[in-house]
């Protein structure tokens, strides 16, 4: 028999939120602010320089099975291990990727969410917020030109894509279309229903710059990989509406339906917005619905400079907003958007014993893909009560602005190469200075990266564009200014250089250089 294992339990508590922990709440909760503030307040890095295999190793050697440390311990270790190594967004170095600093009343109101632990799936478990995030919902509606719109929050934007595509989905196979069949005597055609058509057969319309969530999506609904049609773009990587009705007609023609187009309204590379009204022209013409992907391109929504470049986009049938893009809010903070709301009924489902067709509650799941989901909608409400829309609108015109200097100072630098122009806050560049080959400056994109990253001062990300590797910097600082992205430059360059003169540094072997 095996012997009955004699190790004394661990018997610390678990510690919840309750009227009896309120005071330790305050102390634990006010103790890490505490920290994170004395850390915000000395950040001037994206983050350390810790060898990425000293960090796997730190995590591996917790013993989540280990002696229990209590509280306030096990808080202390959170900041130690976790928050003395993060990558801080609002420093001036970071250039990656589509990540933001956050609006610190969005930050309190994660704070409440946190504690309070609300689900905004049903009535009954969120009450009044269920009516605050139909009330920020009508309010992102009305901005993008949907008066009567209706929407949903979502975990982010490859979640609204795939929602928006599935909504879309429903309405191309519901078999109520109708066709003439043809006429057996001069009286007038008989009319038949026309069959639902397979999944094999629907289309979907996109260029090669729309997000990947939009490929991966119509996998998940059941669609072939060749249901996603790529449309031709312009020399700047935007949809050619002639392009697209082309498109269109060849399926039809092929027997395949055309189930939706995906505009893109700030792709995530180039920073370039499809012509929205031009697109909305076409689907018009052949009844096709339209959506648009403003998941980086929704700041403009709010913008008091460049709201026109979206002009189109009330015609749109779906919106994608990501507002922990360039509404500044913490992840997660998505919603989709629709015109119509019945077309967010083609996805409704009832449960008996969470929300049943005869409920006379509000309830949102009937909305959402999700069940349990978070109350986001409190973070912009916050934010939108505490600087109004007008301040977001213009922190996201800084950013683009920022950008447009930066194509100038690259553009002055005979270092680097200006790869292609944006409409929003990317900067695409390769380091190719006289005598370097395009094959030299192509091997010194990865590396370069890299090498930043390792070294913590100046994050940067790297792409793919017409076939060839660059390097990306993507601007949602509105704090950031043109003197420390000159400095940011000359880093990078002189990082470039450093890993060029070392690869190409002569070995010594035996005193003899070869």
């Amino acid at each position: 028999m095996t012997p009955l294992d004699t190790t004394p339990l661990d018997t610390t508590p678990l510690d919840l939120i309750s009227p009896e922990t309120a005071q330790r709440y305050r102390q634990a909760v006010g103790a890490t602010v505490d920290r994170l503030a004395d850390r915000i307040a000395v950040a001037e890095v994206p983050t350390t320089d810790t060898p990425a295999v000293d960090l796997h190793q730190r995590v591996a050697t917790v013993d989540l099975d280990g002696a229990a440390l209590g509280t306030e311990r096990a808080l202390a270790e959170l900041d130690d291990l976790f928050v003395r190594e993060a990558v801080w967004f609002h420093t001036p170095g970071y250039l990656a990727h589509l990540n933001c600093p956050v609006a610190l009343p969005a930050v309190a109101a994660e704070a409440v969410l946190a504690a309070v632990n609300p689900s905004v799936d049903t009535w009954d478990q969120s009450r009044i917020g269920t009516d605050i995030e139909r009330h920020v919902v009508d309010w992102l509606a009305r901005r993008i030109g949907f008066p009567a719109g209706d929407g949903i929050f979502t975990s982010g934007g490859s979640q609204s894509n795939l929602q928006a595509l599935l909504l879309a989905r429903e309405a191309a196979t519901a078999a109520s279309a109708t066709v003439a069949a043809p006429a057996a005597s001069a009286t007038a055609a008989s009319v038949m229903a026309a069959p639902a058509p397979a999944l094999a057969d629907l289309a979907v319309f996109a260029t090669a710059e729309t997000h990947f969530s939009v490929r991966k999506s119509a996998r998940l609904l059941g669609l072939p990989d060749a249901a996603v049609v790529d449309v031709e773009t312009d020399t700047s990587g935007r949809m050619l509406p002639s392009a697209l009705a082309l498109a269109i007609a060849d399926a039809r023609a092929d027997g395949r339906t055309p189930m939706a187009v995906v505009a893109t309204a700030g792709t995530t590379d180039r920073g370039v917005i499809d012509p929205l009204a031009p697109i909305a022209d076409v689907c018009d013409l052949e009844g096709v619905w339209l959506h648009v992907d403003a998941a980086y391109g929704c700041g403009l929504l709010v913008s008091p400079t460049r709201r026109h470049l979206l002009d189109g986009i009330e015609r749109a049938r779906s919106v994608t907003t990501d507002l922990h893009k360039s509404f500044f809010q913490p992840v997660s903070s998505s919603v989709l958007v629709v015109r119509d709301p019945a077309d967010l009924r083609r996805a409704s489902w009832h449960a008996d014993y969470l929300n049943p067709e005869d409920a006379t509650e509000p309830n949102q799941v009937d909305k959402s893909l999700q069940t349990t989901r978070r109350f986001d909608a409190l973070k912009l409400w916050a934010t939108l009560r505490a600087s109004g829309a007008e301040a977001i609108g213009r922190a996201f015109d800084a950013v683009v602005d920022l950008a447009a200097d930066t194509h100038t100072l690259v553009q002055a630098d005979p270092d680097l190469v200006l790869v292609a122009p944006t409409q929003l806050s990317t900067v695409l560049f390769r380091w190719q200075p006289a005598g370097v080959t395009d094959e030299e400056s192509d091997a010194m994109v990865a590396p370069l990266r890299a090498a930043l990253l390792a070294e913590g001062r100046v994050l940067i990300a790297k792409t793919v564009v017409d076939g060839r590797p660059c390097n990306k910097l993507t601007l949602l600082n509105p704090a950031t200014t043109t003197e420390q992205m000159r400095a940011s430059l000359d880093h990078v360059v002189a990082t470039a250089e450093r890993l060029r003169a070392a690869s190409t540094r002569p070995t010594v072997t035996g005193g003899a250089a070869r």
